[in-house]
């Protein structure tokens, strides 16, 4: 890992491991530990606005800890915020989108009203490990014909191939508060 700023170094040091979660051969990198502390949860948030392209309308966070930090990122850009949620979360009409996991297969819907014809929107997530939640996200709002302009992550796990993934997926501007 290259030289890490103070901000940097403070998130990376309040992830923790845990080993062979939720399954076997897959280390969980748990953020709890940055969420209990406040000045944790803030420097992240701090760091995720900071990686925000200007006039974004909306700002996607998928479940569940891409909420966490989406919501707080929208209101410091005032921006709206838009859940991408599992099936059966969300009422109304939904569009969804299956993909592959690092250990197994997931689903995410978003209202079919949620986003508007050129909306600039920004996407953000704890982090990038395979790529497929945030591809299946950026075909879902290129369903609702909305704009993704960004996707910003907290950590990516460089030693996976989710940056390659997202490029097939045609994410074209993309950050990392931390890379390990």
């Amino acid at each position: 890992m290259s030289e890490l700023t103070e901000n940097q170094r403070l998130i990376v040091d309040l992830i923790r491991d845990v080993p062979d979660w939720p399954k076997p051969g897959v280390t969980f990198k748990d953020i709890t530990p940055l969420l209990e502390r406040p000045e944790g949860l803030r420097t992240a948030v701090d760091e995720l606005t900071a990686t925000a392209p200007e006039a974004i309308d909306v700002v996607v966070g998928m479940e569940a800890r891409g909420f966490i930090f989406a919501a707080p990122v929208a209101l410091a850009l005032n921006a709206g915020f838009v859940p991408v949620r599992k099936p059966g979360k969300l009422p109304g009409d939904v569009y969804s989108e299956t993909f592959a996991l690092e250990y197994g297969d997931a689903t995410l819907t978003v209202q079919k009203d949620a986003l508007w014809p050129g909306a600039r929107v920004m996407v953000i997530d704890d982090i990038l490990a395979t790529g497929g939640t945030i591809a299946a996200t950026a075909a879902l709002i290129k369903r609702l014909g909305a704009t993704l302009v960004h996707v910003s992550v907290l950590m990516e796990l460089g030693f996976l191939p989710g940056r390659s993934v997202l490029e097939t997926a045609g994410v074209d501007s993309f950050s990392t508060v931390v890379t390990v």
